[in-house]
């Protein structure tokens, strides 16, 4: 990887960098409420992140609920167009063109 990951979740914005981040620099389709302990690669079979990223991951994801929250945003829409901007799919990907 070559992006640092974000550190910290403060505000929308955050929220956006994060599932970009996601998707586009870990490769991973994820969904808000999943833990990171379930993501396992598919070549190695192996869990995808080790102890430390898992507890990290799962807690800038906690921070973004809670900062959607407060800024009555809807989570799985803003985490979900970076992953509907990649595959190409949805409501979102069809209003862009």
């Amino acid at each position: 990887m070559f992006t640092i990951m974000i550190k910290e979740i403060n505000t929308i914005e955050d929220v956006r960098q994060f599932a970009f981040q996601l998707v586009n620099d870990e490769n991973l389709s994820f969904h808000p409420d999943d833990d990171f302990a379930d993501y396992i690669n598919t070549e190695t079979k192996l869990p995808s992140y080790n102890k430390e990223d898992i507890s990290r991951f799962n807690n800038l994801m906690a921070k973004c609920f809670v900062v959607c929250e407060k800024y009555g945003q809807d989570i799985y829409d803003l985490m979900g167009e970076p992953l509907y901007r990649k595959l190409k799919i949805g409501s979102f990907y069809s209003s862009q063109n």
